[in-house]
Parts: structure tokens; sequence; C-alpha cells
């Protein structure tokens, strides 16, 4: 059972111990609204603004389900709202009185269009309409209109929509976000913890995964500065970039496992992709599509723009990956230190 308390890199540390130079002294006593605050990222950009003295509002469908972050503030520190990206009123209900406005809604199946497209669209236009000092607006690395990904094309199309409603927003976009309840390093391990054989679709693929508490940093860096940073579209990426292939390998080394890894010729993987299933994980024909680019750095390094030291994937997954171990915190430790083998 993974944890929701988030970790000490959203409150301006790497968990290596080195302090980024994000400032969030201009954050002290805003409202800043998170719509999608109690998910993955959410839960640590709003740990990150209420160590600045930010007062956080958080928007969600049920915002029951983020009440875990209401002992991380002070007293009246934090709010909670109901709140649904495709409902208009809602999205305009929760972001009047807002200082700052931070969307990081984002679905990895269903309706793209509808959330990543027009719901940007929605949260964008309200934050104008209500008079919003800052909006950063949570993307991702191959968002564009033009995009063969039904999941890309929905991601540039909202930025699209964003920019036109809210011209001064400041766009992020991540690559793979890795942290301890993220849904990527976690859903590998359990498989491979699980399985004689795993089978690797595009194998060659390569990411640049980032540290889900720089990523924080960089949204309260960016709400903290939109004399700076407004108008600008920055690419988020850790220190290291690796294949997929690579990446299982050394999952599987962390948890000292040892699996027949097999790399699935790409005809292989876009039957497979057809069939939508993966031996244990589930893989879509959209997915499929995604992996055909690399999801790296190409633009802009946000990271560095922002002066944050990118965490190394190596320095805090094992910490969490132990579980996945044949004896969980008990096993062979000297796994854990394994290199990333970038490229």
């Amino acid at each position: 059972m993974l944890v929701n308390t988030p970790l000490a890199g959203a409150r301006g540390y790497s968990q290596t111990g080195r302090q980024n130079k994000v400032d969030g002294r201009a954050m002290n006593d805003k409202l800043v609204t998170l719509i999608g605050g109690g998910g993955f990222v959410g839960r640590y950009v709003a740990q990150a603004l209420l160590a600045t003295g930010a007062r956080v509002r958080i928007a969600q469908r049920d915002p029951r389900q983020a009440f875990f972050l209401k002992p991380l503030g002070g007293l009246g520190q934090t709010q909670f709202v109901g709140a649904d990206v495709t409902k208009p009123e809602t999205i305009a209900h929760a972001v009047h009185g807002s200082d700052v406005v931070v969307n990081l809604v984002g679905v990895l199946a269903g309706d793209f269009q509808r959330v990543q497209a027009l719901g940007a669209q929605t949260v964008a236009q309200a934050a104008a309409k209500a008079g919003v000092g800052a909006l950063v607006h949570v993307s991702a690395i191959g968002a564009d209109p033009e995009s063969a990904s039904a999941y890309g094309k929905s991601k540039g199309q909202g930025e699209a929509a964003v920019l036109d409603a809210f011209p001064n927003a400041t766009i992020l976009r991540p690559s793979i976000v890795f942290g301890q309840e993220d849904q990527f390093l976690n859903r590998f391990a359990g498989m491979i913890a699980k399985a004689p054989v795993v089978p690797v679709l595009r194998a060659g693929a390569k990411f640049q995964p980032v540290f889900v508490g720089n990523v924080a940093d960089a949204i309260v860096a960016a709400a903290s500065a939109p004399e700076t940073f407004g108008g600008q579209t920055l690419e988020l990426g850790g220190p290291d970039i690796i294949t997929m292939g690579n990446l299982i390998r050394w999952i599987a080394k962390t948890i000292g496992r040892d699996p027949s890894i097999v790399e699935l010729p790409d005809f292989a993987g876009a039957m497979i992709a057809k069939a939508g299933f993966l031996p244990g994980m589930p893989i879509t024909k959209d997915q499929w599509t995604m992996l055909q680019s690399d999801n790296v750095v190409t633009g802009t390094d946000g990271l560095a723009a922002f002066g944050i030291d990118a965490t190394p994937l190596s320095t805090v997954a094992p910490g969490w990956l132990v579980r996945f171990r044949k004896a969980g915190r008990f096993g062979r430790r000297a796994e854990t230190r394994a290199e990333v083998p970038v490229i």
C-alpha cells in the first residue's frame, strides 16, 4: 500500500539534500487554487506552496479525497472545493478570488478532448475572467495539435487554448514524472516482481524521468514570478535519459529480481497494442502511438531556468521500490545502489 504523504523534495530540497534555488517568498499569503490538487503531482505542489506561506485551495471533483493534505498547513491555510473542468460553472466558482491558478488536470485514458483540450480552455477562461495574476498550466512533453496521438493532440490543443485565453500563462511540459505514488515505476516494478518473463515494448524509446518534487518546485517558481516566466513554455526532465529496455533492467536490478527480459519487435508490439493488453499491464493503441516518439527535453530546460537541481532516479526511487524485493526492506540492499544505465 502506498503512503499518501508527500516526500521532502516538495519543500524546496531534492532528495539528495541539496537545496533548490526556488524562492517562494512572493507567495506568502497568496491564494493559490490547484485544479486537481489532490492528485499525484498536486499533493507535492500543495506541500511546496504551504511551506511558502501561501493559502492553498484544492479544487477537484471529490475534494474529500484530498483531505489528507489539511494537516500539512496551518489553521485555515488550506481550503477544499468541488470542481470539474467539464463543468465551467464549478471552475468559475473555484478560481474566484484567487491570486494564482494552477491546472494539474490530465488523464491517461478516456475523453482526452473534453478534459485536456476543452477543460484547459475552461480553466484559462475562468482565470482570465476572475482577474487572476498568474496561471500555470501543466501539460506534457509531446504536446502538439498535429500529433498522431489523441493524448498528445489534446495536450497541444489545450496549450493553444490556454495561451489564447490567458497569454501570460506559463506552460510546463514534464517528461514522465516519478515519485513514491507514481503509476510508472511502481507499475513496472510490480510486473517484474510477479512475472518470470517480462516483455518490453519499444525497448529503444527514450525517456527523461523527472522527480515529482522537482516538478512541484518548478510550478511554485513559475507561479512566484509571472513577470519572468509568463508566456513561456518550459520542458521539465531529470538528469538521466534512459531507454525503456534499460529502465526495465534497472528496476529489476534495484529490486533484486532476475526475470527474462524480452524486447519485442515493433510488429509484435503493434499487435499487442491492438489487442489492448500486455501481460500484467494494459496498453492502448494511443499509448503505442506515443511510444513511437522519445519523451525527452528538446526545448527550453525548465529546471535549469528555475535554478532547480534535478534529482537523479537512482538517489530516491530505491527508497520506495524496496517493497518489491523478495524480502522487502530485509532483502539485499546492495542492489539499491545500482546506477541508472543512461545512454
